[in-house]
């Protein structure tokens, strides 16, 4: 019985939707009035305006964050503290730097982000050395929990949810769009924080897409919990967070990153 009202329920909606008429009602007697277009039409609120980056100079649209602008890092700090000790370039870019003696190590932004859209620039040294996961490793750590892997995938064979696109041990980039060392990369991640219950555990998990020079890798891919280089993804509730850049201890020649903006959604 239930079943069959609620067919019923559905062709009516059906047979109003398909005669686009509408009751007025409130009235001593309630009529239909035909469709009209602006019927549909919405005006409030008002959608904010933002003026794009410019292609030609890869400048950020109007109303991002600019975490490097290729002149300092005071956006930046180092992730176990202290400043950040990355090299600034005279191109406007930056290098790892891997020397943990002389302000080496993972950075991280001093803010804290939860849901945004990060565009960000990198590339692997022409002259790079090493193969598999210790030729140009690196990667973006979104709220210092989940990783988007960054390395040479050019041609450099290696596990595939561990190559350039990846969300690390977790989700294999749909293609390999990687370009050669010596050339520039972009990433641009759309990412979704999740939610967690009292008792700390996942009411909506991490949501992640990633556009890899301009092709998607991950396609509103859902993480199951934080990066691990051993065992598998843990809960571990938290809030906002920072961007953390890796400095990976492979032997090879240090990567560079450039145009890093965010915005938040």
């Amino acid at each position: 019985m239930r079943k069959a009202l609620m067919i019923l329920a559905f062709c009516a909606v059906s047979m109003s939707a398909f005669a686009q008429t509408f009751v007025i009602r409130g009235t001593r007697h309630e009529k239909t009035e035909a469709m009209k277009p602006t019927m549909s039409e919405f005006y409030y609120p008002e959608i904010a305006k933002v003026t794009p980056g410019d292609m030609a100079t890869n400048s950020a649209p109007s109303d991002a964050i600019v975490l490097f602008d290729g002149k300092d890092l005071s956006k930046w700090q180092g992730a176990r503290g202290g400043e950040a000790g990355w090299k600034i370039n005279p191109d406007g870019s930056m290098t790892v730097n891997k020397d943990m003696r002389n302000g080496g190590g993972d950075i991280m932004t001093k803010e804290s982000f939860g849901d945004f859209q990060l565009h960000i620039e990198w590339k692997v040294p022409e002259n790079i050395t090493g193969e598999g996961q210790a030729r140009g490793n690196s990667g973006v750590y979104l709220q210092n929990k989940y990783e988007v892997q960054i390395l040479d995938s050019y041609a450099n064979e290696t596990y595939v949810n561990g190559q350039a696109g990846s969300l690390y041990k977790q989700s294999a980039p749909l293609v390999n769009p990687c370009r050669k060392p010596g050339e520039w990369n972009e990433y641009d991640i759309i990412y979704t924080a999740p939610t967690f219950t009292a008792d700390g555990r996942y009411r909506t998990y991490p949501v992640v897409t990633v556009i890899f020079n301009g092709v998607i890798v991950q396609n509103n891919t859902t993480l199951v919990g934080t990066t691990e280089y051993i065992g598998f993804p843990t809960t571990e509730p938290h809030g906002d967070g920072p961007i953390l850049l890796q400095c990976h201890g492979d032997r090879s020649e240090p990567i560079s990153f450039r145009n890093i903006w965010i915005r938040k959604l």
